[in-house]
C-alpha cells in the first residue's frame, strides 16, 4: 500500500468516527448559527427570569440564609460574572437589591411580562433548533396549548433550580454531620474536596434533568432512552467542565481594556453561546446515534435494520 493510499485510508477512518460525524452534521445543519441566535435570546430571558424568580420566591429564600447562599452560589456557577458579591470581582446584579425585589410593583410587573415573552420565545426557538438538527419539521400544534406548555416548563425549570439549591443545603448539612461523626475538620483538604465534589454532583444532576426535559419534552421528540442517555451524559459532562472553568475562560476572553465597560455583557454572551453550543451538540449526538441505530425519531419506530437493539428500548422515554 502506498503512502497516498494509507493517508486516504486514515482519512476515511477518521471520517467514520462518531464525534467527527456529529460535528460535520452539526455544522451542515447550521448549528453554530442556531446557537448564536439562542444565546442572544438567553441573555434577555435570564435577566427577566432572575428578577421575577427572586421577586416571587424571595420571601422563602430570605427566610433561610443557607438556602439563599446555596441558590446564589448555584446561579453564580451557571452564570459566572453576573452577580456582584462585594468582592470587587465585578458583576452587574447587586444581590442585596435583588433580594429586595417585589413582583407587585411596576418594575416587577414589567419584568414579569418580559419573562413571559423572552423565556417562552427562547423555549420556542430552542424547540425549533433541536427539531431542525433532527431533521423533523415542526408539527401542527395548537398555539395556545403550546405556549401554556412552555409556561409550565419554564416554571418547572425555575422550581428545579430552587430544588437543586435545597438539595445542596441538605448535602452540605449531611456532610457536616458525617465530618463531625468521624472527627474530620471541615476546613481540611478532605472536607473541602468532598464538599466541592458534592456541589458538582448536584449541578450535574440538575443539568441532566434540564437537558433530558429539553431534548425529550420541550422539543416534543419521542427519543428512546438509550439515545437520550448518551446525549444527556455527554452534554452534562461538557457543561460541568464549562462551569468549573467558567470564570477562567471568561476572564481571558474579556481582558481587552477597550471592552472594559461591556466586559460582563460580552462575557455573558460568550458564556451563553458556549452553553447553547453544548446543548445543540448534545442534540446532534442523539440524532446521529438514532441514525446509527436506524430509529425514526419522528415516531420512535425502528426502520427495520437488524441488530439495532431490543424493541423495548425504543418506547422508553425519560
Amino acid at each position: 500500500m502506498t503512502l497516498k493510499d494509507r493517508i486516504a485510508a486514515l482519512i476515511a477512518w477518521v471520517m467514520k468516527l462518531k464525534p467527527v460525524r456529529v460535528f460535520l452534521q452539526y455544522n451542515a445543519k447550521g448549528g453554530p448559527l442556531l446557537a448564536a441566535g439562542l444565546s442572544y435570546q438567553a441573555l434577555f430571558a435570564v435577566f427577566a427570569a432572575i428578577w421575577v424568580g427572586f421577586a416571587i420566591a424571595g420571601f422563602v429564600i430570605k427566610a433561610d440564609p443557607n438556602l439563599q447562599d446555596a441558590l446564589l452560589q448555584l446561579l453564580s456557577t451557571n452564570l459566572p460574572g453576573l452577580f456582584d458579591n462585594g468582592s470587587g470581582d465585578g458583576g452587574i446584579i447587586d444581590t442585596d437589591a435583588l433580594l429586595s425585589t417585589n413582583v407587585l410593583t411596576w418594575t416587577g410587573a414589567i419584568a414579569a411580562i418580559g419573562l413571559l415573552f423572552t423565556a417562552l420565545g427562547w423555549l420556542a426557538s430552542g424547540r425549533d433548533a433541536v427539531r431542525l438538527l433532527f431533521g423533523i419539521p415542526t408539527g401542527p400544534t395548537n398555539f395556545l396549548l403550546l405556549k401554556l406548555k412552555d409556561l409550565g416548563l419554564a416554571a418547572g425549570f425555575g422550581l428545579a433550580v430552587l430544588a437543586s439549591a435545597a438539595l445542596s443545603v441538605m448535602s452540605t448539612t449531611l456532610l457536616s454531620w458525617v465530618f463531625d461523626s468521624l472527627g474530620i475538620d471541615e476546613d481540611s483538604t478532605v472536607a473541602v474536596v468532598a464538599a466541592r465534589a458534592a456541589g458538582l454532583l448536584v449541578v450535574l444532576l440538575l443539568d441532566a434533568v434540564v437537558l433530558g426535559l429539553f431534548y425529550r419534552v420541550v422539543s416534543g421528540i419521542h427519543i428512546p432512552w438509550r439515545q437520550l442517555r448518551q446525549g444527556v451524559l455527554l452534554a452534562g459532562l461538557a457543561l460541568g467542565v464549562l462551569q468549573v472553568l467558567g470564570s477562567t475562560l471568561l476572564s481571558g476572553a474579556t481582558r481587552n481594556p477597550l471592552l472594559a465597560s461591556f466586559a460582563v455583557i460580552i462575557g455573558l454572551l460568550i458564556w451563553f453561546n458556549l452553553l447553547c453550543q453544548v446543548l445543540l451538540l448534545g442534540a446532534t449526538w442523539i440524532a446521529v446515534s438514532a441514525d446509527d441505530a436506524d430509529i425514526d425519531l419522528s415516531g420512535s419506530r425502528k426502520r427495520g435494520r437488524k441488530g439495532a437493539g431490543a424493541p423495548s428500548d425504543v418506547g422508553t422515554a425519560l
